[in-house]
């Protein structure tokens, strides 16, 4: 044996035969690959084939395309067709790019096949509708979900940007009413900042698919004290020197908000401000003055306030024929001014010209408070209530005089005599 495989042909001969049956070996493996017989013609037949568009899907949209599937049939050499079947790169396609919006009927294209494979597409040509895209501005609303810690109040919330754009066909953005997010502030103690993805929405309350730029936005809820806004209200006190009067007062702002705990912020109507004094003053100025804390309230927004005060040269002016009215009369006794005998006062007020031109007798309340009086005569002070800024021209002391009586019987008949009294008797009624 030794001596057969030091010979060298003898090694070469089994080298031969080992060469012989391994290509008869692949030979084998090939032909049950490719079949009995790879130049045997073979038709394929496959159902349901996507069909691929091929569009501008920035500036349009496909409403509808019929049909959305289609049967090919491959013709060919078995092995080609059976390469297409097993590799599934191929597609038929649609292309719209040579087309504008409206109803097109357009034939389908194969990509993607050998040469050597004939495809037949049923149906050849399919029905499309395209939509172009237009574009809509639309307010973000964030719903807001959740209590804050016991005391606290969320806020408006803050959203950046607080408009999106929406991209869709014209039929689905009729649809669309609103984009929407939703912040959960449940428990929070200080503001909530987060990202919120955007949802469009119809009329009906459904979410409607769109293309949105951008469809994150930052919103920050803040975490406030209870509050409301109210009308601030100043107090001036004193008085110009004679010979000069207020013309007008002016202060920004004339409302703030204050914070506090519910049940104090619900009961305020207005908010009591700082007092000026301007006591012989005698000229226009502007002030700046700090808004006090008062009456629980925690925080105000803002928190001063500038009053500015014009004062002129003021005028005088007589007013006659001022109305008396009496208040606090009792209906048992009968009341009357007798002094003035008019029941009516002439008196002079000095103010600002631009106030005092446009004043009226009817602007100017004379009032005499006869409460808790006894039947007699008194003499009584009147108190006048004058439009803001009027003051009395000179230091008047007003005075009146009233009379209080027993109202006199009404119990007479037309022509004087006395009438029946209301508890006689029938009988006495009777002649």
């Amino acid at each position: 044996m030794d001596k057969w495989l030091r010979n060298t042909n003898v090694v070469r001969i089994v080298a031969l035969v080992i060469s012989i049956l391994l290509w008869v070996v692949v030979h084998m493996e090939e032909t049950n690959i490719s079949g009995s017989s790879p130049l045997r013609q073979r038709d394929e037949t496959i159902n349901n084939v996507a069909i691929t568009t091929k569009y501008d899907e920035t500036h349009y949209h496909i409403s509808s395309m019929s049909p959305a599937n289609v049967q090919i049939i491959l013709s060919g050499k078995e092995s080609a067709v059976k390469k297409v079947t097993a590799s599934n790169t191929y597609q038929i396609e649609l292309d719209l790019t040579q087309v504008g919006k409206g109803d097109h009927q357009l034939a389908l294209k194969p990509v993607g096949f050998p040469t050597d494979v004939e495809v037949q597409i049923i149906p050849k040509t399919v029905h499309v509708i395209i939509e172009e895209l237009q574009m809509k501005e639309v307010p973000v609303v964030i719903n807001v979900k959740g209590t804050p810690s016991a005391g606290l109040k969320a806020g408006q919330p803050i959203v950046k940007p607080n408009k999106v754009y929406i991209t869709a066909q014209t039929s689905k953005l009729e649809q669309i009413e609103n984009v929407r997010g939703e912040v959960s502030v449940d428990k929070a103690q200080s503001a909530v900042t987060k990202q919120v993805k955007l949802q469009a929405f119809d009329k009906e309350g459904k979410e409607v698919t769109v293309n949105m730029n951008p469809p994150v936005v930052d919103v920050e809820v803040p975490i406030t004290s209870p509050f409301q806004t109210i009308p601030l209200q100043l107090k001036i006190s004193g008085e110009p020197p004679k010979g000069f009067a207020i013309s007008m007062v002016t202060q920004s702002p004339d409302k703030v908000t204050v914070y506090g705990t519910q049940d104090v912020v619900d009961r305020m109507e207005f908010y009591q401000g700082p007092q000026l004094n301007i006591q012989d003053q005698k000229e226009t100025k502007e002030y700046s003055l700090d808004i006090p804390l008062r009456n629980k309230v925690t925080q105000l927004d803002p928190a001063k306030v500038t009053v500015k005060v014009e004062i002129v040269p003021s005028i005088t002016r007589a007013l006659e024929n001022v109305p008396i009215t009496i208040i606090g009369a009792n209906e048992n006794y009968a009341t009357k001014v007798t002094t003035p005998e008019s029941a009516q006062l002439n008196i002079t007020v000095e103010g600002a010209p631009t106030i005092i031109d446009q004043l009226k007798v009817q602007d100017v309340q004379a009032i005499l408070d006869v409460s808790n009086l006894p039947p007699g005569k008194h003499e009584l002070k009147v108190t006048l209530n004058l439009p803001t800024y009027v003051k009395l021209g000179s230091p008047q002391d007003v005075k009146a005089t009233v009379e209080i009586s027993e109202k006199a019987a009404a119990n007479t008949t037309a022509n004087g005599a006395p009438s029946a009294s209301p508890s006689a008797s029938p009988k006495a009624a009777n002649p």
